[in-house]
């Protein structure tokens, strides 16, 4: 589309009694609002005429360098003399004028990102006219003035701040103190204080050409597209996996006749869902205005009355309400979200949409409406946005409380939840605050392997730097623990044991809570609720788990955490990280002797101590998982990991192991790689150290030894991580077949161990020689978070620093590390599943990255043929639903 836009190509739908050009259309083409604008006056109800400016017209208008279409006016003017024969009113007339609202309305809605203009035609004169054709004239200046603010602010870029100014000076003139109080008489001084603010910050007169209005009021909501809190909305909500508003190309605009709900005590304005958007509930949720308009509802000017009190003030209007709540739920067999103008008695609805609403409320309202008979179980499933169950598995503050809550700054939500504690600055600290019986919220620059300790005692977790998959969010979402990443404009002073947020210092004393679904930092302490797991919750997972393929797995350590993915219903693990059993006090003495050890004497008389931990740790999972497999990878991390950095922890560690602090020190200079990501770590460290895969193997198998002599069902599946090439998966796996041989020599075991050997693809070279690879393996296993890593070549941990303004600049749609970049790194995934079963047709393939619990990455495993996915405890419910639904659609 250009500026020279074809007269044959429309660019304008009515909707009225005359006609209903929308009815059945495209959502693309006309909006929801303008769709559903259409949608209700086909079925009858009381709509306000008017038409519909498509979003093609919006693309055009960019495209040709913010220039309405050639014929775009003429359309225009052809569908306002249908509206004015349609209600014997004429645009701009100076006895009774036609009276306009314009208003945005993209396919995806955008609630409050876009700009509206109420009132427009209005100029002096018709605004005398206005005042004699209603007898009304402090309806008609109120009007006025309504317009000459909201055309200044949205049209002309005046600040609203401006007119609020002059407003005050005639409520002190008057001597009153509400917006309703003001006689006539002041409003008509108002509106010539507003068209004095006005001149004054645009150098002329307010405009009294009503066409010229309406021009300038449609290119001002073309260009309220890109205006920036429309852009950060579509970037937030892209991030949230919405990856529906990616694709849009614009905005339409509805021009829509006015009706007035300011006329007096018998007109009125509201909003509201026909159902709970908090609770699901069937009941009318809404809020009305008595003698108002739209925006002072929205605006939160005025104090509004709930709904229900409105059967008290016009009974007749609010049981039409009632019975339009029915209509609309009947035809669109969904919650509506609605808003709605009571003129002198006579209700009209100004739009509707599907309501938004929490994940509770979401399930409550999806299997209601099963029961109602106005969904099928299958609809059920595709209603509900599977991210949104985290709502109903994490605590969250109360409504009342978050709303009255001091925010000090926003960071990154990488794992939801709410958390309320004090600060602690150090691992050691959390810990042994937490075990004095104290919540605390660890406060780190960035996490590592080494905080786990306190990240597991601690009940939130703020990095200033990171992103949304680095070594907190990854940790603290498979732990369904509350963290706030890469908030940067927190300043800490560890030494100091303070942070500073905004010139405002808090200290190992104070109290924040934070909120991990919104990434907002808080000060003090905000009142939590738990979540309530309903009967409707287990029936949406009963009906998903009957339609999906895809089995679904959990990345699991320990006993704890895999009863908890069972709980939430995993059908076994797909990722147990053995490097997380090293960590704890009475463990990483061992592994810390094992890495200063000179020889393999040395390394294998530490690893022998560490070998009871590793077993009694695997034999508990296999009994928590009851006969599910459990895929466990060896030791993937390099090993300066274990070792610590700081002087004090290095003196601490040599006084414990009797050794010189210099000898750790040189050591830990001698790990130390310039690219640890890439340097040596996951099947390097057993090829260069095979005693480790030894213990490790040998924990394994005695530990399904033991199980199988307690008639427990052990499934374990054994992952040889970052292979590159075949022929370390051939050495590799002969190592491991014979140490399982000689563990059950020794064990003097002669029962069948059904034992899979594997490996993770997290190599683009392992894609692609995917076929050579599957010689040596029973199993793939996708480990996306470090594939995806290699194929941008972006570091995961790093990527915060300008992966917002990649966003932004539509470079990359989504982070790759949230939602699998399908085009490219999926390329390389469904490369490596069809060279594996080009070799081995059965190959059990999987993917075990953080893309196993997004839903957009969970449809494409989907389609490309996966077995299972695999993603932490608390997202199992997510992944159930989300195969469900990519089935469905499939």
């Amino acid at each position: 589309m250009t500026a020279t836009m074809a007269k044959k190509d429309k660019m304008v739908y009515y909707f009225g009694k005359t006609k209903t050009e929308g009815k059945g259309g495209s959502k693309a083409i006309l909006g929801g609002k303008g769709l559903n604008l259409a949608e209700m006056t086909s079925i009858g109800l009381p709509v306000p005429p008017g038409f519909t400016i498509t979003t093609e017209v919006c693309d055009g208008y960019y495209k040709a360098g913010k220039k309405l279409p050639k014929g775009l006016m003429d359309e225009i003017q052809d569908a306002v003399k249908i509206l004015e024969k349609e209600l014997g009113k004429n645009f701009g007339d100076n006895e009774n004028p036609l009276l306009v609202s314009v208003r945005s309305g993209a396919a995806v809605s955008m609630p409050g990102m876009m700009n509206t203009i109420l009132n427009l035609g209005l100029n002096d004169e018709a605004t005398e006219g206005l005042a004699k054709a209603t007898k009304n004239e402090r309806f008609a200046y109120d009007a006025y003035r309504r317009l000459i603010n909201m055309y200044g602010d949205v049209v002309m870029g005046l600040h609203h701040e401006q007119f609020e100014a002059a407003f005050d000076k005639v409520k002190k003139k008057h001597n009153v103190t509400e917006d309703t109080e003001v006689p006539a008489e002041g409003l008509r001084e108002l509106c010539e204080a507003y068209k004095a603010v006005y001149k004054k910050g645009t150098g002329e007169d307010f405009p009294q050409d009503p066409i010229k209005q309406l021009q300038l009021a449609i290119e001002a909501v073309f260009g309220s597209w890109n205006a920036d809190r429309a852009i950060s909305y579509r970037r937030i909500e892209s991030a949230k996996g919405n990856t529906e508003i990616n694709n849009l190309i614009g905005t339409a605009v509805n021009v829509q006749a006015m009706v007035y709900g300011n006329m007096g005590d018998d007109s009125g304005t509201g909003v509201g869902f026909t159902r709970d958007p908090n609770t699901g509930q069937n009941k009318f949720y809404g809020e009305f205005l008595i003698n108002a308009q739209g925006e002072d509802v929205v605006a939160g000017i005025r104090t509004p009355q709930p709904v229900a009190q409105m059967a008290k003030w016009d009974k007749a209007a609010h049981k039409e309400l009632m019975e339009i709540k029915k209509k609309l739920e009947d035809h669109y067999t969904d919650m509506q979200d609605i808003e709605f103008t009571i003129e002198r008695g006579k209700l009209f609805m100004l739009q509707t949409r599907n309501g938004k609403r929490n994940g509770i409320a979401a399930v409550k309202i999806a299997c209601d409406m099963v029961k109602e008979g106005l969904i099928t179980e299958k609809e059920a499933v595709l209603r509900v946005p599977a991210s949104d169950l985290t709502h109903c598995l994490l605590p969250s503050f109360k409504p009342t409380a978050r709303n009255a809550a001091d925010v000090l700054c926003r960071g990154l939500n990488a794992s939801p939840g709410a958390a309320v504690g004090k600060l602690a600055f150090t691992a050691p600290e959390a810990r042994e605050r937490f075990e004095a019986g104290e919540d605390v919220i660890l406060v780190r620059r960035e996490t590592s392997p080494e905080d786990v300790e306190g990240m597991s005692a601690a009940v939130g977790i703020l990095t200033s730097t990171g992103g949304a998959t680095s070594h907190a969010a990854v940790v603290a979402r498979g732990w369904g623990k509350c963290c706030v990443a890469g908030a940067s404009e927190v300043e800490i002073n560890e030494k100091g044991k303070t942070i500073t947020v905004g010139g405002r210092k808090f200290t190992a004393k104070d109290t924040i809570s934070l909120d991990g679904t919104t990434g907002e930092v808080m000060a003090g302490e905000v009142e939590t609720q738990e979540p309530k797991l309903s009967g409707d919750f287990a029936k949406l997972m009963e009906w998903a788990d009957q339609y999906r393929r895809l089995s679904i797995r959990t990345n699991a350590d320990s006993p704890a955490d895999s009863k908890r993915a069972r709980d939430f219903g995993a059908e076994g693990i797909g990722l147990c990280r053995t490097e997380h059993m090293f960590f704890e006090a009475d463990r990483i003495i061992h592994m810390r002797a094992m890495i200063l050890a000179e020889d393999e004497d040395a390394r294998r008389a530490a690893l022998k101590k560490l070998l009871p931990f590793q077993r009694k740790d695997f034999e508990g999972i296999f009994k928590a998982m009851k006969g599910c497999p459990v895929t466990i990878r060896l030791l993937d991390p390099p090993l300066h990991e274990f070792l610590p950095h700081e002087a004090a922890a290095q003196k601490q560690m040599a006084e414990e192991l009797g050794v010189k602090p210099a000898e750790i020190k040189k050591r830990g200079e001698a790990l130390h790689e310039s690219n640890p990501m890439l340097g040596h770590r996951g099947c390097r460290l057993s090829v260069t150290y095979p005693e480790i895969l030894e213990m490790q193997v040998q924990a394994i198998v005695e530990a399904a030894i033991s199980c199988a002599k307690k008639k427990i069902d052990a499934q374990p599946e054994i992952m040889i991580p970052l292979v590159g090439t075949a022929a370390e998966l051939r050495i590799l796996r002969e190592k491991v077949e014979e140490t399982i041989e000689a563990t059950k020599t020794a064990k003097k075991f002669e029962g069948e161990l059904n034992i899979l050997i594997g490996t993770m693809i997290e190599i683009p070279r392992a894609c692609l020689t995917a076929d050579e690879v599957a010689e040596y393996a029973d199993f793939f296993s996708f480990g996306t978070n470090d594939l995806t890593q290699m194929t941008f070549g972006y570091s995961r941990d790093d990527v915060g620093g300008f992966l917002p303004d990649y966003i932004e600049a539509k470079i990359v749609p989504v982070d790759p590390f949230q939602s699998l970049d399908t085009s490219g790194v999926g390329q390389l995934v469904e490369m490596g599943v069809t060279k594996g079963r080009s070799i081995k047709k059965k190959l059990k393939v999987g993917i075990c990255g953080e893309h196993g619990g997004d839903p957009a990455s969970i449809e494409f495993c989907n389609s490309v043929g996966l077995d299972y996915v695999s993603c932490s405890p608390f997202r199992v419910p997510i992944a159930r639903l989300a195969a469900a639904q990519a089935a469905l659609k499939a």
